[in-house]
């Protein structure tokens, strides 16, 4: 979890808080963010460290063989059960199970990890008694689970059952600050895989990648600096190396008729002035016409810190 942007600060401190307790925790954000580094520090900071850690990918359950993954099932319960398993739920025991995507559950599916739980129990595929288990769990979404809620397509009892304690993971454009040391630490472990020397960033590469809106978030950060490290020819790793949709200041555009989001469309005009006013706040907030306050609190809210300079004196 590094960084030191606000929004960092927050979740570690909101990890610590629910990392010794066995409460449900919800952690939201868009998808790339790193849902699930943070479920791993809540079990790797929690009193169930040595247990282990169950990641299950909510999208890929075939609802076919949803049970028997999840609950486990005995011996001859179905045409090919030639011995019984535990499942991902039992698995768990002791430790942290982790519903990664939990929106993508389908109804029926939904249903029986409600029953699971509220008695603290599985009842295997097969068998009729129910097992009790031992876990806590950490369930992650990129959905907007509440209006899933409204739609009818997640079901409210779940929701609040999962929603204990909500996290939220902020994404890369809100955290222009921890850019350059993220993308340093990146450098370092590829360092370490590849058994090379760690190349050092310039400046221009590290405000290229300040300035870019990163739709994927960390995980594009990590995989730009890859291709920076593997493509680079020099001593350090300059713009060039980076991949070609980081040079672009076009925002992807996911809505309709060219429109994008107006935090973005303010971000752009943010990263332009300052480029424009060479780092100069109080050039750049003549530019764009506000005060030199509102300016400030606009660059600390777009985590761009690192495009500005100090005043003189």
């Amino acid at each position: 979890m590094i960084g030191q942007s606000q929004a960092m600060q927050t979740l570690r401190e909101q990890v610590q808080a629910v990392a010794h307790r066995r409460c449900t925790v919800l952690i939201e954000g868009e998808t790339g963010t790193g849902k699930e580094l943070v479920a791993r520090h809540i079990h790797a900071l929690s009193k169930r460290s040595a247990g282990p850690f169950v990641p299950v990918d909510c999208s890929s359950l075939p609802p076919t063989l949803f049970e028997s993954q999840m609950f486990g099932h005995v011996r001859g319960a179905f045409t090919g059960a030639q011995h019984s398993t535990l499942g991902f739920i039992r698995s768990a025991g002791g430790g942290t199970l982790f519903l990664d995507e939990i929106g993508e559950l389908p109804l029926a599916a939904q249903a029986k990890m409600l029953r699971c739980i509220q008695e603290r129990a599985v009842v295997p595929v097969g068998s009729t008694k129910p097992i009790e288990v031992d876990i806590r769990i950490v369930a992650a979404t990129h959905r907007d689970l509440l209006a899933m809620v409204g739609q009818g397509t997640f079901r409210e009892d779940l929701y609040y059952r999962m929603n204990v304690a909500a996290l939220n993971t902020a994404p890369l454009r809100d955290r222009g600050e921890d850019i350059e040391s993220l993308a340093t630490h990146f450098v370092a472990e590829l360092a370490e895989l590849y058994e090379e020397s760690v190349k050092p960033i310039d400046a221009c590469a590290i405000e290229r990648m300040i300035s870019y809106g990163w739709p994927g978030n960390v995980r594009e950060l990590n995989n730009a600096v890859e291709h920076a490290f593997i493509l680079c020819r020099g001593a350090s790793i300059t713009a060039e190396d980076l991949p070609e949709s980081v040079g672009s200041e076009s925002v992807v555009d996911t809505s309709i008729g060219g429109i994008v989001p107006l935090a973005q469309a303010e971000r752009d005009l943010l990263v332009k002035a300052l480029r424009a006013a060479n780092g100069n706040q109080t050039r750049a907030a003549k530019l764009v016409g506000v005060e030199r306050h509102r300016l400030r609190r606009m660059i600390d809210r777009h985590g761009l810190n690192a495009l500005t300079r100090p005043r003189p004196g």
